[in-house]
């Protein structure tokens, strides 16, 4: 995010394409973060409810739906 939120979804949009990291709850966790700064929160919140639905820690799972439903 140094170089601001647009940047930092290209990032990590090369592992989303690649599939390198599909079934894993952290890189919707992350792709989440950006979208908000951007003022796009429907995004933002689309990929923080994903993360949720795939993580099987019942901690972070929590975690992900509070900020999900700040975003709501």
């Amino acid at each position: 995010m140094a170089n601001g939120p647009q940047d930092a979804l290209s990032i990590v949009d090369g592992p989303a394409v690649s599939g390198r990291l599909s079934g894993s709850h952290l890189l919707p966790t992350v792709r989440g973060k950006p979208p908000v700064r951007l003022g796009r929160t429907a995004e933002a919140w689309a990929e923080l409810e994903l993360a949720a639905r795939l993580c099987r820690n019942l901690r972070e799972w929590s975690v992900l739906l509070r900020k999900a439903a700040e975003l709501a």
